[in-house]
């Protein structure tokens, strides 16, 4: 009698189991999905940058801050260092939603996107820069596209760079050059934040 109550006793737990999320509906489980989500974001502004893409007004208190620092690296290539505050970087696969300080940051060298960053630091090939002087530009952006703003502007560092045949240097630092361009979207002059 005993192997028989205790066979019961498991088929009914395992009929329990099985039953148990059927019984909740799928539409209760979608609605609690939904309503777990984080809430929007900032807001989203009418303005766009060069591909069309929205930018994300946040507050400059909390909103997430970058500086870019260029240095020569070996064979006429370029390191490339971003220093990020209040952000952080999301790997591939990530869900293409805004979440707050988090997200890609985008390369520009004189105005055109160049590599979309998932880490702080990048090596640009010197096919990216010729002889001559250059912009490269590092701006912040949500998962879901948006640009990251404060203030209307985006949330970006400018250094400018001079490469001169396979000896190249960097003309300004890029602290030199955040001051000239005053790092546009940055909360506080200059990018840094306390």
């Amino acid at each position: 009698m005993s192997w028989t109550r205790g066979s019961l006793a498991a088929l009914a737990v395992c009929v329990l189991l099985l039953a148990g999320p059927a019984g909740c509906g799928a539409g209760d489980a979608h609605e609690q999905r939904t309503s777990a989500s984080p809430s929007p974001v900032g807001k989203l502004l009418d303005r766009t940058d060069e591909a069309g893409r929205r930018y994300r007004q946040v507050d400059g208190a909390h909103a997430p801050t970058v500086r870019v620092e260029v240095k020569p690296a070996d064979g006429g290539a370029w390191d490339v260092t971003l220093t990020v505050h209040r952000f952080r970087f999301s790997p591939p696969g990530t869900k293409p939603e805004a979440a707050e300080g988090r997200g890609t940051a985008l390369l520009f060298v004189d105005d055109m996107p160049v590599a979309e960053l998932r880490t702080p630091v990048h090596r640009l090939t010197a096919d990216h820069l010729p002889q001559g002087t250059h912009e490269v530009t590092a701006r912040l952006y949500a998962d879901d596209g948006t640009v990251w703003a404060v203030h209307g502007d985006p949330v970006e560092s400018t250094a400018a760079i001079t490469a001169s045949g396979t000896e190249s240097t960097a003309a300004l630092s890029s602290r030199v050059a955040a001051a000239r361009t005053q790092d546009r979207g940055s909360p506080v002059p200059g990018g840094e934040a306390s």
